[in-house]
């Protein structure tokens, strides 16, 4: 009997495409996953006329298998549905995230030092000036969209303040970063996103040679004078991992800070304990990391015959980890459909896992526990004042808009 039931959500599940991103704004989205982590944790997503098949894994421990092993599943012909689809990444070799050992773990050593806590330190108290003056400017005034007053503002400020972005240019990289990986009209074409990546790296490739000429007290002017093996890393090197960098910390903060105060407006009762004294926030910031799990998949390729779960997957497959429900297994967190502040452990995967683990986690952590501190020190009530929309994506997941009221 139960192999029959099986049979029966295979069928009604196997036009849930992975790759399509009105897929995964489908309200049907979480039945799907919790299905496939129990009837088909390593899924193959079958090929289309326009696209290859690619393994899909649902479970925590399957994820976590491919996350340590470096040598069997490459990152670099790219870490995403959008480049490995497309059967490679041009920034293969140069940006962190799409590079393997060895080389790998040399660029780690050049970065990982700029992005450390002590090296955020002074970040900490600028940051909380500009939330300070947005919330305070906010409450007590009706309706306001939070996505984009707040949550738009900060994360991409913060990491431009790192690249040494000018401040008169931070508003235009916020509209290319978010038409970058999704949309907030589902029917934005593909070109679009592709023009606002090019965009992206147009006005680094600017950016990096200013800092060639005149080195700055900031991350692209120590990049431009660093070397990685002995040799300099090369304009390419740097423009790619400042893309990088732009991407990956402005969306993962973004993304989870409104999916945070959407809870939040939604459940008061959950504001109410995040503004208590007892509540610890940094454990509160790791709950809401994995209940958003804003990145939705990590991708890589394998690099040999390999076995996960029992499937073969074969040399040159495309495997996605779908942290989005490797976050909800139920082999692993209590009560994952819960957001709970307290929960200890929380083993989420929304950093990654392993050698690949996200080199600006910290700074991500920074800004979710600066805003939150900030506003819960002086919002006595959160209340929603309009519907939420989502992104389109198939690598993100989250709101483009969330009106609020703050008392």
């Amino acid at each position: 009997m139960r192999r029959n039931v099986d049979q029966r959500c295979l069928a009604e599940h196997a036009s849930f495409d992975l790759a399509d991103p009105l897929a995964h704004a489908s309200p049907h989205a979480a039945d799907y996953w919790r299905w496939a982590r129990v009837a088909d944790p390593v899924h193959w997503n079958a090929p289309t006329a326009d696209r290859p098949g690619f393994w899909a894994i649902s479970t925590h421990r399957h994820a976590v298998q491919v996350f340590r092993d470096a040598a069997k599943f490459s990152s670099e012909r790219g870490n995403v549905l959008l480049t490995l689809l497309a059967g490679r990444d041009s920034a293969a070799g140069r940006m962190l995230a799409v590079t393997d050992p060895p080389r790998h773990t040399e660029l780690r050593k050049v970065l990982a030092p700029m992005l450390s806590k002590r090296a955020l330190a002074p970040v900490e108290t600028p940051l909380r000036d500009r939330v300070r003056r947005l919330i305070a400017d906010r409450i007590g005034t009706g309706p306001f969209d939070f996505a984009a007053v707040v949550a738009s503002r900060i994360p991409i400020w913060t990491v431009c303040d790192l690249l040494g972005v000018p401040e008169c240019d931070h508003d235009s990289l916020v509209t290319m970063t978010k038409r970058a990986l999704s949309s907030n009209d589902q029917d934005q074409l593909a070109v679009d996103s592709a023009a606002s990546r090019q965009e992206i790296l147009l006005y680094f490739l600017e950016h990096v040679s200013d800092q060639r000429r005149r080195p700055g007290p900031n991350l692209v002017g120590e990049l431009v004078q660093a070397h990685v093996g002995g040799v300099a890393l090369s304009d390419a090197d740097v423009i790619a991992n400042c893309y990088s960098l732009l991407l990956g910390g402005e969306e993962t903060s973004r993304l989870s800070m409104i999916g945070a105060m959407h809870q939040f407006a939604e459940q008061p009762a959950l504001w109410e304990e995040l503004r208590s004294s007892s509540t610890d926030l940094g454990l509160a910031i790791e709950e809401i990391l994995r209940w958003c799990s804003p990145t939705m998949h990590f991708g890589r390729v394998a690099a040999a015959d390999a076995k996960i779960g029992g499937r073969l997957v074969h040399e040159g497959d495309v495997v996605t980890l779908w942290i989005v429900s490797a976050n909800r297994d139920e082999q692993r967190f209590v009560d994952p459909d819960r957001l709970r502040l307290d929960r200890r452990p929380n083993p989420h995967l929304s950093f990654g896992h392993g050698p690949h683990f996200c080199i600006g986690a910290h700074l991500a952590r920074l800004e979710l526990s600066v805003v939150l501190n900030e506003i819960r020190d002086i919002v006595r009530r959160v209340e929603p004042a309009g519907q939420a929309w989502p992104i389109y994506s198939n690598v993100l997941q989250g709101f483009s808009t969330l009106p609020l009221a703050l008392d």
